[in-house]
């Protein structure tokens, strides 16, 4: 019974620092900027895709939820913070529906198997990655206006990055499972 015990606690503990430090991963992602064309990316999305895969949905989605809470409270965590604001006044702003699209993204490429061929891994990624842009169209168009051209303001500006980051993590994803079987 007590090592039952102390093998819950572990498991306990090694998912605690698993969620900070995908949270960590998540904030450094997003302040880094690669110099692409038409606009410099972050690999957040890279990210999000890469915990909802390498950790499965409840350890992802908890991460997410915390890089959130972290940057609602406050902490420049996200994109362009705190440049552009911090807190939920940031998180309220252009960009909150694509920061919730990161839970829906995460969950999704959850689902991601060993046995699933490349051509349906790149399928299951861009659907996931595609309800960050849905949600994220969906909110922008109802802050700024519908009568603004909503879809090349907030998507097609990321359309080359993304496809970039979904081929890279199309070819990694195989490796990247078998490694979270060590996990």
């Amino acid at each position: 019974m007590e090592l039952i015990k102390q093998n819950t606690q572990s498991q306990i503990i090694k998912s605690l620092l698993i969620i900070f430090f995908g949270s960590l991963a998540l904030a450094v992602s997003a302040k880094i900027k690669i110099p692409f064309y038409p606009i410099p990316m972050t690999m957040q999305t890279f990210v999000v895709l890469f915990i909802g895969i390498s950790m499965g949905y409840k350890i992802a989605l908890t991460t997410i939820g915390l890089y959130l809470l972290e940057g609602i409270i406050g902490l420049p965590v996200f994109s362009n913070s705190p440049e552009r604001g911090v807190g939920l006044v940031y998180f309220t702003g252009p960009t909150m529906g694509y920061l919730i699209g990161f839970l829906s993204a995460c969950f999704l490429a959850s689902f991601v198997k060993l046995d699933d061929n490349y051509f349906i891994i790149f399928s299951k990624l861009a659907l996931s990655v595609s309800t960050i842009y849905i949600l994220g169209v969906l909110w922008l168009g109802t802050l700024i206006g519908w009568d603004k051209p909503i879809f090349e303001l907030g998507v097609m500006p990321f359309l080359l990055a993304e496809i970039f980051k979904i081929i890279l993590l199309t070819i990694l994803t195989k490796k990247i499972l078998k490694f979270r079987k060590f996990i």
